[in-house]
């Protein structure tokens, strides 16, 4: 059974999540953390339980989901992956950081690129790869049908969606990633959203104002 550890990092209230297996295997997803207390105490839940962090991954790479990623590659030896499409969202941040208020933010690159469709290997379990542009041009979410969830970034929240008046962002293709890509799971499906607290499929069909499709 995979555990999921919620952590609430930044100015921007983002959601980072640490996937925890059977065997103690970790796959940390959007690494948010920024000053040195938010560094630690991710470091120091880590440590105490015995955690291998073995996976790091980004839904997307706007600044708020990836202020803790080279903190993450330097303390747990792991690379970042990520849709290729990505790489100039991420490469950007560098040049809007101080102007956030992220004056100590650390460069940071993708290691290696994940694919749409492409099936994350944690253990015994798998999390598959959806592509869900529309809030970031090369927006990603991980299902893991077995354990009914969505690690969803910032495409789906309660009762509301990530917002599309960012550079490569667009209001009909992220309608058009939730109805197609996350709406076709089955409704007790949860999804953890990059922001705010975690909401299920069923629930947004019926009651949210953006995209709802069950009258």
């Amino acid at each position: 059974m995979i555990k999921i550890h919620t952590f609430t990092f930044n100015a921007f209230q983002e959601n980072t999540y640490l996937l925890t297996n059977e065997s103690n295997e970790g796959i940390l997803i959007d690494c948010g953390c920024y000053d040195n207390h938010e560094c630690y105490e991710l470091k120091d839940f880590i440590e105490s339980n015995n955690i291998k962090v073995t996976q790091l991954l980004n839904t997307h790479c706007h600044i708020d989901h990836v202020l803790g990623v080279e903190f993450a590659k330097r303390t747990f030896g792991v690379t970042m992956r990520t849709h290729q499409i990505e790489s100039q969202v991420l490469k950007a941040v560098e040049t809007y950081a101080d102007v956030y208020g992220f004056p100590k933010f650390e460069k940071t690159s993708i290691d290696s690129f994940i694919e749409e469709g492409e099936e994350i290997v944690f253990g015994s379990h798998k999390l598959k790869t959806l592509f869900t542009p529309g809030h970031a041009p090369g927006h990603i979410v991980f299902y893991c049908e077995e354990e009914k969830f969505v690690i969803g970034g910032d495409v789906l929240f309660r009762q509301s969606i990530g917002r599309s008046d960012l550079p490569g962002g667009d209001f009909n293709t992220l309608i058009k990633s939730i109805h197609t890509q996350l709406f076709t799971l089955p409704e007790d499906v949860t999804v953890y959203p990059g922001h705010g607290d975690p909401t299920t499929i069923g629930f947004e069909k019926r009651y949210n104002p953006y995209c709802a499709i069950v009258k």
